[in-house]
């Protein structure tokens, strides 16, 4: 079989199985990069986000223009509708593989905070521990902003030393000098500039 015939425009492979494959790949690709573009407007890295939008609005076009020109192509609609399903998915997995940004943590604990503090400046952590009125009495709100790739071991010191704890985690969309781990692993993104000030 000569394979060159899947690819002439006018061939009945071309038409329904080749094109609805490049169309569900082309959606896959500019909502992925839309779904970064937004997480990454909304954690105020106002540079990338345009740069990024340049790509996802030239591959949308590439792909509604094919949408149109195969209007009686069902396959084309539903490798449309696919791509951008799998491009959300994808995009959001990707964001949090590459774990970028701050996020507050907010520990509300059931016992004495006095070892987990400890531990977390102990750990280059910055702590800030608030006193309060709660339910049952007077408790210690403790708060630290962290980079999001640390979570999940901040979380672990949380369990820890103060099991069945209340906690909360929130996006910080900037932060302004601050104490933060020093030994943090740099990525492709170091070299461009966010607008956000760095901290030292």
């Amino acid at each position: 079989m000569d394979v060159s015939s899947f690819f002439v425009q006018d061939s009945p492979v071309f038409t329904w199985v080749v094109l609805p494959l490049l169309i569900f790949l082309a959606r896959i690709s500019d909502q992925t990069i839309g779904t970064l573009r937004l997480i990454f407007l909304s954690k105020g890295q106002k540079k990338l986000a345009p740069f990024l939008g340049f790509f996802e609005v030239i591959i949308w076009l590439i792909a509604v223009s094919q949408i149109m020109k195969h209007l009686d192509n069902v396959f084309c609609y539903i490798a449309y509708g696919g791509g951008f399903a799998m491009g959300n998915y994808i995009g959001m997995v990707v964001e949090e593989k590459l774990s970028i940004g701050n996020v507050l943590i907010r520990i509300i604990p059931r016992r004495d905070t006095t070892e987990l503090i400890t531990y977390l400046r102990e750990n280059n952590y910055g702590v800030t521990s608030v006193e309060a009125e709660g339910a049952k009495g007077k408790v210690n709100i403790v708060f630290t902003i962290i980079q999001r790739k640390d979570v999940e071991h901040v979380v672990s010191i949380i369990n820890r030393f103060n099991p069945n704890a209340f906690y909360t985690i929130e996006e910080v969309k900037a932060i302004n000098e601050g104490i933060f781990k020093k030994n943090r692993a740099r990525t492709i993104f170091d070299s461009f500039s966010f607008g956000l000030k760095k901290n030292k």
